[in-house]
């Protein structure tokens, strides 16, 4: 592995902070945290989707539930955090999660690892809709035909659809 360059914060938020390297701007999550993501499929074959609006983009976003590992408890763990992911965005529990992927969200701009874990034995246990501020719609997609309901939002209603959720079903397929 090479050795790192001389780094320099340029800027610093409660949340992110914009760090120099190299001859690279990047930005990276104040406290390290990495993100898990929640490949979830009802026993009627449908995918698990999340829909809301993402300010930064300005649109809402179909994505997979997701979250961070340790937002909120310092000794969290992935599985931990994608179990409680599932159930506050969308109202499933898992019996099981595996890990099935890890790779970076966006290697250019962001120092960010999104892990990719596989609920098995889910069932529907509450509402859902996030946490206090979150306004999340849960959507529940027959997994062959994700792709194309996908597409037609993204014509009709001008919604963009997270390569998480492509990610999530060459996954799925691979499985």
């Amino acid at each position: 592995m090479a050795k790192r360059a001389k780094r320099s914060v340029l800027a610093e938020g409660r949340y992110l902070r914009l760090v120099a390297e190299g001859g690279w701007e990047f930005a990276e999550r104040s406290r390290g945290l990495e993100a898990v993501a929640v490949i979830a499929v009802t026993p009627q074959r449908e995918l698990i989707l999340t829909e809301q609006f993402r300010i930064p983009l300005g649109r809402n976003v179909i994505d997979l539930p997701a979250g961070l590992v340790g937002d909120d408890l310092e000794h969290d763990s992935l599985a931990a955090a994608a179990l409680r992911e599932l159930e506050e965005e969308v109202g499933y529990r898992a019996r099981s999660v595996k890990l099935v992927f890890s790779g970076p969200t966006s290697a250019g701009l962001s120092n960010e690892v999104v892990n990719f874990l596989l609920a098995r034995g889910v069932r529907r246990v509450g509402p859902g809709g996030g946490v206090a501020g979150e306004r999340i719609a849960v959507h529940l997609v027959p997994v062959d035909k994700v792709l194309s309901w996908t597409k037609r939002r993204g014509r009709r209603d001008g919604v963009l659809t997270s390569p998480n959720v492509l990610a999530a079903l060459a996954l799925l397929a691979a499985e």
